[in-house]
């Protein structure tokens, strides 16, 4: 009996990049410059080469869209359905990646129109996109609630007003201030600066820095900040 030949099936790679700019969280998005759905919105996206890894393929697409480098990346989860393309057989490997808008301000590149849009106003994107963005985001959530990784969102020194918008934005809820102030200091990952940010106020706002040492030992152990499922509330 012969063996069947291995059916062609291409390989892709899809880039959620969130990024936060002080006060919202945005998603990077591009125009396809091909069809079909050509001049449409979409993820940073690609093929994997013959002779690199998927965590290369990401790590290279993302650089050549966007410019980036250096950004925390991480695999989301593999989209397989059978006609999710509409040109070829095509599996895509998602991942996405978080950074502080304005510390890779001047490293984004535009040859590829690469635009920032609010996440509360993303446009309809081409494919399966649209699905990813929302895995995505229950990634983000999850990661928000159990480890320090979301952090990467926030420049080298911020503000606690800042550090709730950005959990205000990701679950897209009010958290309570004095609540969310006493549960993040709880961490013991923040280091209190003797600077203020008065932009906002006379009073201001202290700066804090994350304390990397201890940032690095848990950047993948459960974090004690905890939402429950059912009502988004820090215990």
């Amino acid at each position: 009996m012969k063996n069947k030949a291995a059916p062609h099936i291409t390989v892709a790679i899809d880039c959620i990049v969130f990024g936060f700019d002080g006060s919202d969280l945005k998603l990077l998005l591009v125009k396809r410059g091909f069809n079909p759905e050509m001049n449409k919105w979409s993820l940073m996206g690609g093929f994997v080469n013959e002779d690199e890894s998927v965590d290369d393929a990401s790590t290279r697409i993302l650089n050549k869209l966007t410019g980036l480098h250096g950004v925390y990346l991480e695999q989301l989860h593999t989209f397989g359905a059978v006609k999710r393309d509409t040109t070829e057989r095509t599996i895509s490997i998602a991942y996405f990646a978080l950074i502080d808008i304005a510390k890779y301000k001047q490293q984004l590149s535009h040859d590829y129109h690469a635009e920032w849009f609010p996440i509360k106003n993303v446009p309809s994107l081409i494919f399966d996109h649209d699905a990813m963005v929302e895995e995505a985001k229950k990634r983000l959530q999850y990661k928000a609630a159990l480890h320090p990784i979301v952090f990467e969102l926030l420049p080298e020194k911020f503000t606690l007003p800042q550090i709730q918008s950005m959990y205000d934005a990701i679950y897209e809820v009010n958290f309570d201030k004095r609540n969310f102030s006493r549960k993040l200091l709880s961490t013991g990952l923040l280091i209190k600066l003797n600077e203020k940010d008065k932009a906002g106020s006379k009073k201001g706002a202290f700066y804090y820095m994350l304390d990397k040492e201890k940032y690095n030992e848990n950047l993948y152990k459960i974090f004690s900040l905890i939402i429950t499922p059912d009502h988004l509330q820090f215990l």
